[in-house]
């Protein structure tokens, strides 16, 4: 069907996806062109991508049962694309000491969970240790959950306040139990355009060389991008070839996560602090952002993850059919997004993912943070409900609650920060 299709199509779109078809690498152009399709084309991008998908790892729709840990939203720096962040002279700052960090992700152990996630602000004066301190407390008491920790920037601002050379620090986040980081910080990797939406936010430069530097150490990373604001077709595309470069040589990404701005309530959009910023990714343009990603990565890169906290449950379904064959986790807690305006909530239950999956004619697999499958979920009826499944949502807490509570004012985190 898809070779018929193809007949009828632009000629340029109809050879790279073609040769997409035939296991070979589209180049940058080839994407820019996908990523500007539209009609037969755009549908055919989504087809080809939901092929190779299926070529390459099959119809298992994977999930994993984690926590998100935001323990600070008190940060240096002031990206425009960000609501979460708070200057540490502002009311709604807050800090979760080291010992609350620990009993969340008890709590979440106790649920179910594998992994902890914990990222936070960049706090001014911060503990050069306080990374290190944190994974040693969290593995002290569960010694067997995966902790996915620590993106570029705060690795490198760890390093900095440490005054350790990066290799060491990252030797040192590693023997403290830190299994894998998040590739986050990496919104567009054009210095220009991170000049523009992110001024002093780590350099395109500096984030290939943290990642680099965590692969040759056996420390494997996420991938992210964030599209939706001021960037073009070959922004974009330029940005998924350079993980492509990356991935190439190390074999240290785990996945690629697409991450839609969310503009609400961020200030380059709320405040016009920025030009031409558009109101976040429309429909179109978020199942090509994951179909041209499938296309460009998957010789070398199996895992393309939707983010349902960012696109919600129906668009996430769609996304499964473009390329998508992972669901992301469960997060629990999550604070970014809901900052900047998300409305799809903090916590989806694994029993829920496993419906959302199967109603989009897919199999559910509950995985490990490095992709490893913990459990495929063949059988329906032999279902359980998990002790999150059974939880109610409001003892965890909401971001809204959390920057309100006296206790993790960030005036009382001082013995943490300083």
């Amino acid at each position: 069907m898809i070779d018929s299709l193809l007949k009828n199509a632009d000629t340029v779109i109809a050879a790279a996806l073609d040769r997409a078809l035939s296991g070979k690498d589209i180049s940058t152009d080839d994407a820019v062109a996908l990523f500007d399709s539209i009609g037969l084309e755009m549908n055919l991008t989504m087809m080809v991508a939901d092929e190779l998908r299926r070529r390459t790892v099959g119809d298992n729709v994977t999930y994993v049962v984690n926590r998100n840990i935001n323990f600070t939203n008190v940060c240096i720096k002031q990206c425009g694309f960000c609501a979460f962040s708070r200057d540490f002279r502002e009311e709604e700052g807050y800090f979760l000491p080291t010992e609350e960090i620990v009993k969340r992700a008890q709590e979440a152990s106790s649920l179910g969970a594998t992994e902890v996630c914990i990222q936070a602000g960049l706090p001014p004066k911060m503990d050069g240790n306080l990374y290190v301190n944190i994974c040693r407390a969290v593995k002290k008491e569960l010694p067997d959950v995966h902790i996915h920790a620590f993106s570029p920037e705060e690795v490198m601002y760890g390093a900095i306040r440490s005054e350790t050379p990066m290799p060491e620090y990252l030797k040192e986040l590693k023997e403290a139990g830190v299994g894998s980081l998040p590739g986050t910080a990496a919104e567009i990797l054009d210095q220009n355009l991170r000049d523009v939406i992110s001024p002093g936010r780590i350099s395109v430069k500096d984030w290939v060389a943290v990642i680099k530097q965590a692969h040759a150490l056996g420390i494997p990373t996420t991938s992210t991008i964030m599209y939706g604001h001021i960037e073009t077709s070959r922004h974009k595309a330029e940005h998924i070839a350079l993980l492509r470069e990356i991935q190439k040589e190390t074999h240290g990404f785990t996945e690629f996560v697409p991450l839609s701005f969310v503009h609400t309530e961020a200030p380059m959009y709320s405040h016009a602090t920025v030009a031409n910023v558009r109101s976040g990714a429309g429909g179109s343009e978020v199942i090509k952002m994951h179909a041209v990603a499938r296309i460009m990565l998957n010789n070398h890169l199996p895992n393309i993850q939707v983010s349902w906290v960012k696109e919600g449950a129906r668009m996430s379904q769609l996304l499964l059919a473009a390329g998508a064959n992972d669901f992301g986790g469960t997060l629990i807690n999550e604070s970014i997004s809901t900052a900047a305006g998300s409305q799809h909530g903090q916590l989806m239950k694994p029993k829920e993912i496993r419906r959302l999956i199967r109603s989009a004619g897919r199999m559910p697999a509950q995985r490990s943070t490095t992709y490893r499958t913990l459990k495929v979920f063949s059988d329906e009826k032999e279902d359980q409900e998990s002790a999150l499944d059974s939880a109610d949502p409001s003892r965890f807490g909401s971001y809204h609650q959390l920057i309100k509570l006296d206790k993790f004012r960030y005036k009382d985190a001082k013995k943490d920060r300083i």
